[in-house]
Order: C-alpha cells, then sequence, then structure tokens
C-alpha cells in the first residue's frame, strides 16, 4: 500500500482477532502480507486460552517463548525475524526511548514563580504534561491568566498540555496570628470557635463552628499535617483546651486534622461551587474534587458537569479516613484519583500511606482509570537544587507501582528551583523505564492485568486492547497506534501498560487534552475519514512529519478494518515502516 501524500509507504502484516465468550478464549488470526487476504477473512486460526494473558505468561522464563511470541514468529513465515522475540540491548532501549518521552506524566502545579507564559513554556519543554491550579490560593481573574498562557501554548507551539483545577475542599484552618507563635512540649494551648478581635496568649480561633462538635478529649489534633501536634485535653462548648506533643511555630491559617477523623463538613462548598463554574467557562480537562468521602458526592459533581456541558473529568483526592473506608466504591465512580499523602497521612497512621497508596494504583489500574501520586515527592527541591536520596526513591517507587503521574506542588509553585524540579522528576521516571523489559523485574509495573469488562461496552475491546499490547512488548514495537472517538480504547491500551509509546489519534481536541494524563500516551487530533485506511494514512502522515519512526521499525495499528462485504471489524495489524 503506497500513501501518495507521503514520502513513506507502509507495509501491511494484519493479525486479525476475535474473542469468543463462550469458551473464553482469544482466536488470533494468521499474519499476511498478501493484497489479497488483506481485506478478505483469513482461513486459518490459532487458539489460546485466555490464562496465557496472565501474569504467569509474562513472568516466563527467556528460553521459553511465549504463545504470542510462538504464533507471532511462526506466522509471518519470514518477514519478520526470530530476534524481535528476544530482549533488547541496553544501548538499544536507551535509543528507542530517547526520542520519546517517558510514559508516566509529570503534573505540577503553577504558582507566582511560574505564572507567567515563559515559564509556563518552560515547564512543558522540561516534562510538564499538565498544568494544576490550586483553587485554595488566588483570584479567579489570576488564574483566568494561567489558563490563558496554557490554551496559547497549546494552540501556538503545538503542546497538549491538560489543565486540571483543584478544589479548596472543606478545610479546617486556625485563624490568623500577629505573629508566628513557638509552641513548646507540654504548653497549653486552645483552639477556639469565638469570634473577638483579641485572643489570650497561646489561643487562635478556628473556622470551622461546629469544631468543638467533632472534637473529644485524648483525640490528636496535628496541625499542617504533623509540623506541630497536640493533644486534646478539655472540650467546652466554644474552646478545645490541648496540650503539646510536639513543638513547632504555628503561623496563620494552618490546615487542621483530627488523626483518626474526618470533619463533618459539606463535601462541596460554596466557594468549591463557584470554582467549579469557574472551571466549566474555561473547558478545563480536569476537576480535582478534594476530601471526597462518599461515591454518591462524586456522582453528583459529575451529573452537574454533565448537565452544565463539561467533559472535564472528575479527580477524586483520597486524602481522608472517610475516603479510605469507602475507597472501592469512591474509585469506580471517579475518573481517577489523586494520592494526597499530606492530608491522608494525618488521617490514618502514617505507615499505612505507602499501602494506600499502593492498593490505588491496583484499583485504577484494572478499572483502567488514572492515578496521580502526589504531596511531598521533591519537597527540598523547594529550597535546594538537588533532591534528597529519599525522594528519589519515592518517585521512583511511585513509578514502578504504574501511578500514572506524580504531582510536584510547593516545588513549582514557589520554589526556588521548578525548572530543576520538573527535570529530576522526568529523570527518575525515564531511569525506570529504560531498563530493558523492566516489566520481567517489576511485574507490577508492565505485566498485563485482568481487565474489568464491565467499564467497557464490549468486552472483547478490552481482550483486543490487551492483546495489542502484549503483541507490541513481543516484537519490540516501536509505538502502538490507536484511533479513538471517546477514549475508551486508547485507556484500555494505557492499563495494558505496553512497553512502547502509545499514539492516541482523536478527531476530538478536548479529548485530545485529557489524554494528557494518562500513562504512556501521547495524543494528537487528526480528521477522521469514513474509509478507516484513509484514517491510518492520515496518522502515519503525522508520524511521518515528526520523525517518530525510522526504517524497518514495527508499528501496533489497533483500528477498525473495512472488509470485502462493506462491514467493519476490530482488528490488530502489525506495520513495517519503509522510508523511500
Amino acid at each position: 500500500m503506497k500513501d501518495d501524500s507521503s514520502s513513506t509507504c507502509f507495509v501491511p502484516l494484519v493479525l486479525e482477532s476475535s474473542y469468543h465468550k463462550n469458551g473464553s478464549s482469544f482466536s488470533v488470526n494468521r499474519f499476511t502480507n498478501s493484497s489479497n487476504t488483506f481485506y478478505g477473512a483469513f482461513s486459518r486460526s490459532f487458539c489460546f486460552n485466555r490464562s496465557f494473558l496472565s501474569s504467569s505468561f509474562i513472568k516466563t522464563e527467556r528460553r521459553t517463548r511465549s504463545t504470542v511470541g510462538i504464533v507471532a514468529t511462526q506466522l509471518v513465515n519470514g518477514v519478520l525475524e526470530e530476534e524481535v522475540n528476544q530482549l533488547s540491548k541496553l544501548a538499544e532501549y536507551k535509543e528507542l526511548l530517547a526520542s520519546t518521552k517517558h510514559p508516566s506524566k509529570v503534573v505540577c502545579t503553577i504558582g507566582p514563580k511560574t505564572c507567567s507564559f515563559e515559564m509556563i513554556k518552560k515547564l512543558a519543554e522540561h516534562g510538564m504534561n499538565v498544568l494544576r491550579m490550586n483553587m485554595s490560593h488566588g483570584t479567579h481573574e489570576w488564574h483566568q491568566q494561567v489558563i490563558n498562557h496554557a490554551k496559547k501554548l497549546n494552540k501556538e507551539s503545538g503542546w497538549n498540555i491538560g489543565i486540571l483545577l483543584d478544589t479548596k475542599g472543606p478545610e479546617v484552618r486556625s485563624g490568623d496570628l500577629k505573629e508566628p507563635v513557638y509552641v513548646e512540649r507540654g504548653t497549653r494551648f486552645t483552639f477556639t470557635i469565638r469570634r473577638q478581635v483579641e485572643y489570650e496568649p497561646f489561643t487562635t480561633d478556628v473556622n470551622y463552628d461546629d469544631f468543638t462538635s467533632d472534637i473529644r478529649p485524648g483525640d490528636v489534633l496535628l496541625v499542617d499535617g504533623g509540623i506541630c501536634s497536640f493533644l486534646v485535653k478539655q472540650v467546652t462548648d466554644l474552646d478545645v483546651i490541648t496540650e503539646c506533643l510536639e513543638s513547632g511555630i504555628l503561623t496563620s491559617r494552618r490546615h487542621l486534622n483530627v488523626r483518626g477523623k474526618t470533619a463533618s463538613l459539606p463535601a462541596i462548598t460554596e466557594k468549591d461551587w463557584l470554582d467549579i463554574d469557574f472551571g466549566i467557562r474555561n473547558d478545563v480537562d480536569f476537576i480535582a474534587f478534594s476530601f471526597v468521602k462518599h461515591e454518591d458526592d462524586v456522582q453528583y459533581l459529575k451529573k452537574y458537569l454533565l448537565e452544565h456541558g463539561s467533559s472535564a473529568l472528575v479527580i477524586s483526592k483520597i486524602e481522608s479516613a472517610a475516603a479510605v473506608q469507602r475507597l472501592e466504591p469512591i474509585l469506580k465512580a471517579s475518573d481517577g484519583a489523586m494520592v494526597a499523602r499530606g492530608d491522608l497521612g494525618a488521617e490514618i497512621p502514617v505507615e499505612e500511606v505507602p499501602l494506600i497508596q499502593e492498593e490505588i494504583v491496583r484499583i485504577n489500574r484494572r478499572l483502567q482509570r488514572p492515578t496521580i501520586v502526589a504531596t511531598h515527592m521533591l519537597e527540598s527541591m523547594i529550597t535546594f537544587p538537588s533532591p534528597t536520596r529519599a525522594e528519589v526513591t519515592d518517585v521512583s517507587e511511585a513509578v514502578r507501582q504504574g501511578a500514572d503521574a506524580t504531582m510536584l506542588s510547593g516545588e513549582t509553585a514557589n520554589g526556588s528551583f521548578p525548572l530543576e524540579a520538573v527535570n529530576t522528576m522526568c529523570t527518575i521516571a525515564r531511569s525506570v523505564w529504560t531498563l530493558p523489559y523492566e516489566y520481567e523485574r517489576s511485574p507490577s509495573l508492565f505485566h498485563y492485568r485482568q481487565m474489568d469488562s464491565s467499564s467497557l461496552v464490549d468486552s472483547s475491546i478490552a481482550a483486543l486492547c490487551s492483546s495489542a499490547a502484549v503483541l507490541a512488548n513481543h516484537l519490540n514495537a516501536r509505538a502502538l497506534v490507536v484511533f479513538t472517538k471517546t477514549g475508551k480504547i486508547a485507556c484500555s491500551v494505557s492499563a495494558a501498560r505496553p512497553s512502547c509509546p502509545i499514539l492516541a489519534f482523536t478527531p476530538d481536541e478536548g479529548l485530545k487534552r485529557r489524554l494528557s494524563l494518562y500513562w504512556g500516551i501521547e495524543a494528537y487530533q487528526i480528521a477522521f475519514s469514513n474509509n478507516p485506511e484513509e484514517t491510518v494514512s492520515a496518522a502515519f502522515k503525522k508520524m511521518s512529519q515528526r520523525n517518530m519512526a525510522k526504517h524497518g521499525d514495527l508499528i501496533v495499528v489497533l483500528s477498525d478494518m473495512l472488509v470485502s462485504n462493506g462491514t467493519f471489524v476490530n482488528s490488530v495489524q502489525v506495520r513495517r515502516w519503509i522510508a523511500s
């Protein structure tokens, strides 16, 4: 097949597949490079049980080829060499990845240090994929300028930066102090809901009128996640009298948590609704829902967005004990999740936070929804130009667990080294990815997990996507190309974690931005034709313009295909890139 519109032609090698629900098996039809059979039916098929697609199959020893590898080698009949099933050398793998972005994404919080167009552009150049606006700070006018800069960057420079609006949520905060107060261990300190101009020494007000109703003697009150802590000794109608457990400096408007408890505040405050409406007017791509406590609140917000014409994805922030208690129902109701480890560690035992983080990533992988790991990832880089070894390990572990994205907060909002922080996070993520076939040593990141077919219209699509990912891995493909109008197929492929870039082509500009958060996906906008082959050619032309493949590379294509009787079938195609 020759593409007349470019200097590149493509030799199609087709793997057509179908899923048999009753027999729980997946049929792989023969490869062919014959134009006579390209649009026709295939006479011979090879079947293997679905269990071969489990993690045990991926962990097969190198000397034992997988079923997919055997089928591919036998059926291509010499067109593909046997060595495509062998492990790449480290140098070759690094060369491959040098021309691509790392698969895990980076979310950057915009603040006073990074709100200009020039700095947002530099953040993108250093690896930012999603821009976060923290609605706890700044006015709508200030955030409007940030949104305008991001949209200008996307339009004029061809970037695909998603915009995330992070709601303030129903936070409990201390009041204003004339000056910072150093509180020593054993000092008596009072938190009050009295409203007066001045307070006695070692007293501050609290912005939550039911504060005294939620607190009991014996509770431990944490300031900003634990910079200092207080043991509740006595509770009156207006005052909570405490004793300092850990010395620290208390400043104005600090966040207050009670370990193991969640305040009985409304899920979405009046300010949150104003901010959400602001986000709807500006067509933001993601709304981070702070302090989620119940899945009903998530469903209510999603319904509100739909009724107001917004396609924004709802990212539930897991940061309270109440959310942990209803973790799976909340994640099922959400479009994605953020592990907000600061507040979460203040409400549950801190040693449980890594376990909850891994559980959230695991559940969302199964649900095919993105996970952002946030808070204190490179905290020291607010002040210093390089991270601590523990921070490097923390980011690396989040990537190895399979998180779709890691997030920078103060590091890029008001830190002294925002660009260095982004570059460091990208370097850490890439270091995990550049290890040759890391999935053999870290199955939690790369091995296929059983898909939750209920999240897709047709379970055969889930099987098709996972088989495409497995095939791309074993053929050492340059890229896996998908075509999507709703994003479901692209998200399903992303959840399977193929060891090559996922190039998602869509006619929807908004969907293109929303895919910016998903692991491994690089999204591009093209017009779709009624003829699938014309759409594939348009995508390959864009790839050629961007030098995204070189002569001899294999490209796995997940697309529908027009057959001789005029109907469409879903197919996985393997094409060799031939530059003329």
